[in-house]
């Protein structure tokens, strides 16, 4: 089994709330991750209806027979059920009584919110990162085939071809969990507006330009892309609104939590066909930003993250605050390094002053280069960069890390860094 880096947060929360919520894409991994890190818990899912009817006509009762040290999956299949849990674990006042996992967002925060505000730690799974992959010994070969392939657990679990399980993920998503969260008369153009969203990855946001090509009303696309993010599915970068020049583009872009999922989206077949697919550059810059995305989220926070354009062209892929600093990254798909990769970064970073220590390209090579404007990283040292990062935001103890000097520019090649938390 793969070891999720998010178990350590959550078994951290169980020791500090009565109550912990997990929730992220369906099939994402959360009641295998629940039931491993929590082997000593009884096993509920609402997804029965047996248990379902007994935890909606009887709350009481279905309290009492699961008292404490209880994993509850599929928990917003019963809204109701929320204010009983707070009254519950109100009354006994102790830590990791329930664990509460759900896949529909919207549905299980609007009850969490109403209910058990202040009482319950949130995290957020998603499928498997770069880094969980690479230590689990099932990285895909290559960056198209990681691309084609997703991270969804069950795909490298039961070794099912993504072309058998994408479509029926999919099909599975509209006709189940999209009806429970709106009622959307016309299926079909649903899932040409969704067809539609994976053909605009990294671009800047046109709702209007959806509303037309699917042949709904501007509401209905808002609202249909409001139903994609709250079930995991896409996700919106915002713009960097630091009025560094007059003339800022204020339009979020879009963006898909899994890549092989919008690979099927846009009936991709084989790995091989993204390499000359017109949205391989968006869908390699979709696979970078997603691993900011799980790093945050499997750290228990929200990402700090976003893009920078100007009226003219000019564009940082990627912006990430960090210790109080803000990091800028371009996201090339190319393997052979080009000055051009800091056009955009180097007015950006003469606009807000930063210093070219944070100025960074990933690419698609297998070369670092340190150059005078900024520092060059293959993508295939991505799970190194997030061992760093790691160090630097959550630091336990002592680590004894072999860094780069083009990771960490106050370290020389080969330096062996010490780092202790005070």
């Amino acid at each position: 089994m793969i070891e999720r880096i998010l178990k350590s947060k959550l078994i951290e929360m169980a020791n500090k709330y009565p109550i912990v919520t997990l929730t992220g894409p369906r099939q994402s991994g959360k009641s295998t991750l629940l039931r491993n890190s929590f082997q000593d818990y009884e096993y509920v899912s609402l997804e029965d209806p047996d248990m379902r009817l007994f935890a909606t006509d009887d709350p009481r009762g279905f309290l009492s027979t699961y008292p404490d040290k209880t994993i509850i999956d599929e928990v917003q299949r019963v809204p109701s059920l929320f204010s009983y849990i707070q009254t519950h674990t109100d009354k006994e006042n102790k830590e990791g009584m329930y664990m509460l996992a759900g896949s529909h967002n919207f549905l299980l925060m609007e009850s969490v919110n109403q209910s058990l505000a202040g009482r319950t730690a949130v995290l957020k799974l998603l499928p498997f990162s770069h880094y969980e992959m690479e230590k689990g010994e099932i990285l895909p070969s290559s960056v198209n085939e990681e691309v084609f392939k997703g991270a969804y657990p069950r795909i490298y679990d039961k070794a099912i071809n993504p072309d058998d399980y994408y479509p029926f993920y999919i099909q599975t998503y509209v006709e189940r969990d999209v009806r429970l969260l709106r009622n959307i008369g016309d299926l079909s153009k649903f899932i040409k507006f969704l067809k539609l969203c994976a053909g605009r990855i990294g671009q800047l946001l046109n709702l209007s330009s959806l509303a037309n090509e699917c042949g709904i009303s501007v509401t209905a696309a808002t609202n249909w892309l409001s139903i994609l993010e709250a079930s995991y599915i896409c996700y919106l970068l915002k713009p960097d609104y630091n009025n560094y020049a007059k003339r800022l583009v204020k339009t979020p872009k879009l963006y898909f939590y899994d890549t092989g999922l919008a690979c099927s989206l846009l009936d991709i077949q084989n790995a091989e066909q993204i390499t000359t697919h017109f949205l391989r550059g968006g869908l390699f810059e979709n696979l970078v930003i997603n691993e900011f995305v799980k790093e945050s989220y499997n750290r228990g926070v929200e990402p700090g993250l976003s893009f920078w354009r100007d009226s003219t062209g000019n564009e940082v892929d990627l912006l990430r605050m960090v210790g109080g600093k803000q990091y800028a990254y371009e996201i090339k798909s190319g393997a052979t390094y080009s000055p051009d990769f800091f056009k955009g970064i180097s007015k950006w970073a003469k606009l807000s002053n930063t210093p070219t220590e944070q100025c960074f390209a990933i690419y698609n090579g297998d070369k670092d280069i340190k150059t005078s404007v900024g520092q060059v990283n293959g993508w295939n040292h991505f799970s190194l960069l997030h061992e760093i990062f790691l160090v630097f935001l959550n630091p336990p103890l002592i680590y004894h890390v072999f860094i780069p000097s083009y990771l960490i520019p106050e370290t020389t090649f080969g330096d062996i860094l010490f780092l202790y938390h005070a």
